[in-house]
């Protein structure tokens, strides 16, 4: 299998998530923006990769698998380090919900386009305006998270955890949205599924 340079740019991204754990950890001065930079430089790769595979046509069955896999490993990873390095409390719960509702609804949408390719009906759930705008909220209240969990002075840590429940209701909302799209055929009303005339 030959791998071209958009899912080149896709594995170096999940390469970048062990780097980031490291520093994350690593009791360094600066290791929070420094963690934040492999964060950003991993989001960048996520646009990068998907624009030259449609702008160099070199899209490949391997890439169009592995990115998204590359896409909620990152998300999830950093949802489970902000977690666990959180402050108690109710907004520790309130973190703790958050990242529970984001990674289940990303397993969810991902079973169900899954299934959706299978029966041959995947064009039903492709990616609508709310899901980009859930991604970039996302990514924007990640950024501020990982940067301010071990900074001197928490005072933008709060507009990070206000950003991430606003992006868990904006998954909430995407996800309904896709299994509204998906439910005729979820109920068997369409698709290979859906009952004969004699059978009605």
């Amino acid at each position: 299998m030959r791998i071209n340079l958009p899912t080149w740019l896709t594995l170096f991204r999940i390469a970048l998530l062990p780097v980031m754990v490291v520093v994350f950890y690593w009791p360094f001065r600066g290791h929070n923006i420094t963690a934040a930079i492999v964060f950003v430089l991993a989001a960048i790769t996520d646009w990068f990769d998907g624009y030259l595979a449609r702008r160099l046509n070199m899209t490949s069955a391997f890439g169009a698998f592995l990115d998204p896999v590359a896409d909620k490993l990152m998300v999830a990873v950093t949802l489970f380090l902000l977690v666990e390095s959180h402050r108690g409390g109710w907004p520790g719960i309130v973190m703790a919900v958050t990242a529970a509702v984001i990674v289940g609804r990303e397993i969810s949408i991902s079973a169900l386009r899954e299934w959706m390719a299978e029966i041959g009906m995947s064009a039903t759930v492709k990616v609508a305006f709310v899901g980009k705008l859930k991604t970039v909220m996302q990514m924007i209240a990640l950024v501020v998270l990982i940067v301010q969990h071990d900074a001197e002075t928490l005072r933008l840590y709060h507009v990070g955890e206000v950003l991430l429940v606003i992006a868990g209701i904006l998954t909430i909302w995407s996800g309904l949205h896709y299994l509204r799209a998906a439910w005729p055929m979820l109920r068997g009303e369409k698709g290979p599924f859906a009952p004969n005339k004699s059978d009605v």
